[in-house]
Parts: C-alpha cells; sequence; structure tokens
C-alpha cells in the first residue's frame, strides 16, 4: 500500500515538474531573443549600415543644384572715392547639367554599397546567435558535468566508507581503503575543476546573451530539411557572404564605368546676383560652363586600370567566397553525421556500462568482485555518461552551425519573438536626400535622436 501511494506520489511529482519547467526555465529561443535585442554588435552594423544608406542621399544630392550666398567687405587705402569701405551681397546657383552620367552611376554604386552592407548585416546577426548557441549549450553541459562529478563523489565516498567498515571487521584489506581514498580524492578534484569550468560557461552565457543564466531547458539539435547537395545549392546563392560580394562585384563593375568616363566633358550652369551693402547697386549673371580634361600626365588611364583591377579582385574574391562556403557546409553537415552516429553509439555504451555496473556491485556483494572492480566499473559508466553529454552538445551546436553555413540562423527564420530591424525603413526615409527642413528631415532627426536614446 505505502509502495503504491509512493509510486502515485513520483508521478504526481514527474507531472508537475514536466508542466512547470516550460514556465519557469529559460528556453535556447528565449536566450537567443533576448541576445538579438540587446547586441551591441548589431547596433553598430545597424547604424554601419544607416551610414550607408545616408552615402546614397549624399550622391542624390551631387545632381542636384547648389545655391550659396556670400558677403564680401572691402577698405581702400588710400581712399578711392567718397566712401573708402564697401560691402557685396552675392547669391549663387550652380548645376551640373551633364557630366557623362558619372554623377548618376554614383548613386548606383552607392546603393550596391547598401545592398552589401545589409547583408553584412545579417552575417553578424549570425554570428552572435550561434555565439549563444554555443554559450547556451555550453552552459548545459557544464551544469551536467557539475551534477556528474557531484554524484561520482557521493558514490565513491559511499564506497570508501563501505570499504573501511570491511576493514574493521577483517574483510577487506587496507588497500581496499586506499584506493577508495585515491579515487575520492581525484573525483574531488575534477569536480573543482567542473565547477571552474561552469563559472566560464556563465561569464560566456552573460556576455553573449546580455544577462546572466537562469534556469535553462533542454534543447534539441536544429531541424535540418535540406539534403546535402541541397545545402550547398542554398548556401552558395542565398548565403550572407555570397550575396554580400555579388553586390560588391556589381559596384565594382559601375566604378569602372565611372572611371572610364572621366575624360567626358561636364557641363555647368551657374547663376548669380549681387548687390552692395546700400543696394545702390544690383548686378545679374548667368553663365555656361563647358570643360574637361586634355592632358593629366596619364592619371586617368591608371585610375581606369586600377578601377578595373579592383573589379577583378572582387570577382576573384567572389568565387573564394563560393568556395569557402561549400567547403563549409559540407564539413559542417560532416561533422553533425559524425556527432549523430557517435551520440546512438554512446547511448548504447551507457547503456552497457550501466548493466556491468550493476553486475559488478551484485558480485562485489557476493565477494566476486573487489573495490578496485566496483571503482573501475562506476568510472567507466561516468565516462560514458560524460560522453554523451558532449556528443548531444555537440549535435545541437552542429546543427545551428549547418543553418549558419547556409545563412539560414537568423531571427527571421528561427522565428523568434523579437521585432525584426527593417533595413528598409530608414532607407526610404533619405534615398532622396530630404533638406534639413524639410518634413522628412525634421522626421529623421527624431529618429536618430529615438535611436540615440
Amino acid at each position: 500500500m505505502a509502495t503504491g501511494l509512493l509510486a502515485r506520489a513520483g508521478s504526481i511529482a514527474v507531472a508537475f515538474l514536466v508542466a512547470v519547467l516550460p514556465l519557469s526555465a529559460e528556453t535556447l529561443a528565449d536566450a537567443m531573443a533576448h541576445g538579438y535585442e540587446h547586441s551591441g554588435v548589431l547596433e553598430q552594423n545597424r547604424a554601419l549600415l544607416r551610414a550607408a544608406d545616408e552615402d546614397v542621399a549624399s550622391a542624390v544630392a551631387r545632381l542636384r543644384p547648389v545655391v550659396n550666398w556670400a558677403t564680401r567687405i572691402t577698405a581702400s587705402h588710400p581712399a578711392q572715392g567718397p566712401d573708402p569701405v564697401t560691402g557685396t551681397l552675392a547669391l549663387t546657383a550652380e548645376v551640373v547639367l551633364w557630366d557623362g552620367g558619372r554623377s548618376a552611376l554614383g548613386v548606383d554604386i552607392q546603393r550596391e554599397t547598401v545592398l552589401a552592407t545589409r547583408q553584412s548585416l545579417i552575417q553578424a546577426e549570425q554570428e552572435i546567435l550561434l555565439r549563444i548557441v554555443r554559450a547556451y549549450t555550453d552552459v548545459r553541459r557544464a551544469l551536467s558535468f557539475v551534477e556528474l562529478r557531484q554524484n561520482n563523489v557521493r558514490l565513491i565516498t559511499q564506497q570508501m566508507r563501505a570499504a573501511q567498515d570491511r576493514f574493521d571487521v577483517g574483510d577487506s584489506t587496507r588497500t581496499d581503503v586506499a584506493l577508495a581514498e585515491a579515487r575520492l580524492a581525484a573525483a574531488r578534484s575534477q569536480l573543482a575543476a567542473e565547477q571552474g569550468n561552469l563559472a566560464t560557461a556563465r561569464a560566456e552565457f552573460e556576455a553573449a546573451v546580455g544577462r546572466a543564466p537562469g534556469t535553462l531547458a533542454p534543447v534539441p539539435p536544429a531541424p535540418i530539411r535540406h539534403s546535402h547537395d541541397e545545402a550547398i545549392t542554398w548556401a552558395t546563392r542565398n548565403h550572407p557572404a555570397v550575396v554580400q560580394t555579388q553586390h560588391s562585384v556589381a559596384a565594382a563593375e559601375l566604378a569602372v564605368e565611372v572611371a572610364s568616363r572621366a575624360n567626358r566633358p561636364q557641363v555647368s550652369l551657374r547663376g548669380e546676383i549681387g548687390t552692395t551693402y546700400d543696394f545702390d547697386s544690383t548686378a545679374e549673371s548667368l553663365s555656361l560652363t563647358i570643360g574637361g580634361p586634355i592632358y593629366q600626365g596619364g592619371l586617368l588611364a591608371s585610375q581606369v586600370r586600377r578601377a578595373m583591377a579592383q573589379r577583378d579582385a572582387t570577382r576573384a574574391g567572389l568565387l573564394t567566397t563560393v568556395q569557402g562556403i561549400t567547403q563549409n557546409v559540407t564539413s559542417t553537415w560532416s561533422m553533425l553525421q559524425v556527432v549523430r552516429a557517435s551520440a546512438a553509439a554512446l547511448q548504447q555504451q551507457v547503456e552497457a556500462a550501466q548493466s556491468a555496473l550493476d553486475g559488478v556491485q551484485e558480485e562485489a556483494t557476493l565477494g566476486a568482485r573487489t573495490t578496485l572492480d566496483v571503482l573501475n566499473a562506476e568510472q567507466e559508466l561516468l565516462d560514458a555518461r560524460a560522453n554523451l553529454i558532449s556528443a548531444q552538445v555537440d549535435e545541437t551546436v552542429a546543427s545551428y552551425s549547418l543553418l549558419a553555413a547556409m545563412g539560414l540562423l537568423t531571427a527571421q527564420n528561427l522565428g523568434l519573438n523579437v521585432q525584426i530591424y527593417d533595413p528598409e525603413a530608414y532607407y526610404s526615409m533619405v534615398e532622396h536626400a530630404p533638406a534639413a527642413l524639410s518634413d522628412q528631415g525634421r522626421a529623421l532627426d527624431r529618429v536618430l535622436r529615438a535611436i540615440g536614446d
């Protein structure tokens, strides 16, 4: 009767823990969401992206008229005329009517740079999330190792006490007691080392996530829905590093075109109106200027060749990037298969080691085994469990590493409960280069003040 009540109580306790754990434990998704929203690295890269957006606005502004004012005060000596001091106020406006398309191509170059910088932001996001995965699983690994070592210390302590009791009644030798004492000292040393590893893992978690770890829930490996060939195909087309380099190649090709048009003439229109400080005379002028280079010592030709060399280097970089992504996917895929097979084999080893320990302990009670035999069997089981824990953690890390190698380790693809950063929002506000006093310019000021706060 009592046994039945205890069994039912145990079942109720297990059910209660299962029901409460998801509410109280922090999940990997929680940690990644917090790290995404509080990452200084992401804020840094977002600011760099906004700076690249402003480069587009600057390029657009070069296509528009430029209006300036200037005032000049002149004192003559000896005095000439009735007033030795004269002042003028002038207003000038100048616009480039045609420059061979160089300014328009400059806008296109900056737009390609923005698209490349967006991919750099995605790559930074992947690195941050993968660091969180590693930090999260390292804490769980370290906690499991500490628990194993604590349990090992308890078991060896029991074995040492049993050996001492048998020695006291003459059923064993002092050697058995010494062996147990040596194993206990080693177990305590290993426990201290694992406690140190846990402290290190907690510190890395806090650095990666932005807060100290609480109770961490178990995390299964990430689901991989691509075959090896599909993963390579997807990664070589969509990985942010590949897409970033593609936009860099496009910008480099446009830069070659800009350099090749440097010898074309430029047509500018300039208007000016000026008056004296007492408004007794006014002058107006309108001029059309057409000009271009004739000879600059080979500078323009050198700039074209330099742009072509940079374009070729960027193209070669694209090939290198694709090769690197392919290699990374293949190696990560292979690692995932290895740790999966290892985890399955180690699970069988744990089961066999547990059976062996049970048998050795039973035989030891009958006098057929020594204390050393029991200690060795316990150590084998401990090692098997530790290796299994490491393999399971490695499988989880490898699965998320494969997602990162494919370019899929992002907050959006993972469905994290966060406000996804929209790179289009700021760009759409600045791409037409609004003036500071315009409604959109004042709205941008408010946005930047809010970001700074």
